[in-house]
């Protein structure tokens, strides 16, 4: 037989051959716990535990508020907190272009650049509120002739690519 075909068997023998773990009581050598193992079974059973342990580990970290502590995740009260200071700083900003507006009318008011007959509070008030225009979103004649030329290069790509299979 082959070296290799020999160390095979030697180590499927030393897997599976029987061996005897005795724990003994050490003042009076009685022998308190007998198990007989194979080295196949020690490896599949500490393989089975380093799984079950992952797996437990993992799923105390998803699902309970654990994961807070990990770099990366943050709490759902942050969020929501976040979310609602995001709102509340919207609707300051815009009461404040408000104020701002209406302070300045007064303004033009008292040093006599407007008259008082034509300030209306309402229509300051309006003016402020102006909905900012939206961007153009029309391609561009540079962004179109891009486009062209990237979708000529992906034709040969994809011809060359056909010709190759």
């Amino acid at each position: 037989m082959s070296k290799k075909r020999l160390k095979r068997r030697k180590l499927k023998e030393n897997l599976f051959n029987k061996r005897r773990l005795i724990i003994l009581n050490e003042d009076t050598f009685e022998e308190t716990f007998s198990l007989k193992l194979t080295l196949m079974n020690v490896f599949v059973v500490a393989t089975l535990g380093a799984i079950i342990i992952t797996f437990v580990t993992t799923f105390i970290i998803a699902f309970t508020p654990l994961r807070e502590f990990i770099p990366g995740y943050s709490s759902s009260k942050l969020k929501k907190d976040a979310m609602e200071l995001a709102l509340k700083s919207d609707s300051l900003t815009r009461a404040l272009k408000k104020n701002e507006a209406y302070i300045q009318s007064i303004q033009k008011v008292l040093t006599g650049e407007l008259e008082y007959a034509k300030f209306n509070k309402d229509s300051i008030l309006s003016a402020a509120d102006e909905v900012p225009s939206q961007a153009d979103l029309a391609a561009s004649k540079q962004e179109l002739e891009l486009r062209e030329q990237v979708a000529k290069e992906e034709k040969k790509a994809l011809s060359k690519k056909s010709k190759k299979e």
